[in-house]
């Protein structure tokens, strides 16, 4: 059996990180499914779909990371091209990847005890994210 269904979201841009956990697992009650496998997806080129610890200070770390590792105050080739200011977004998204599958047993997902399904929205503006959400199994 296969379910699909849909996440909207309200993001800020730059960096915001929002927990879609609870969000997931009621699509995953709704679907009736037990076994098989969940995947998370933006299909948008500037979001990542990931597994954190949901906490302030983890929070702030990953956007500290994500400023030293692709800076939003650099030239980007992208940015040369198009004149949007989003290139940095662009480099963040393609590094964290824009989709997550998760192992689903006994209609649970299979994460860690402090773990969490998050999107984060690297653009540098705020945004309407329309999400997929895909349900594998029996």
């Amino acid at each position: 059996m296969i379910y699909s269904d849909t996440l909207s979201l309200t993001t800020k841009g730059f960096c915001d990180i929002q927990d879609l956990t609870h969000h997931v697992e009621a699509l995953i009650n709704r679907s009736d499914i037990k076994n098989g496998l969940v995947t998370v997806m933006c299909p948008g080129s500037t979001g990542s779909v990931t597994t954190i610890e949901y906490e302030s200070g983890v929070l702030k770390d990953l956007q500290k990371a994500m400023e030293k590792i692709a800076p939003s105050d650099i030239p980007y080739e992208h940015d040369k091209r198009w004149g949007d200011g989003n290139g940095f977004s662009h480099v963040r998204a393609a590094l964290m990847k824009p989709s997550l599958t998760i192992p689903l047993i006994k209609g649970r997902l299979t994460l860690g005890t402090w773990q969490q399904i998050v999107f984060i929205d690297f653009d540098n503006r705020k945004r309407e994210r329309h999400l997929i959400v895909q349900i594998m199994g029996e």
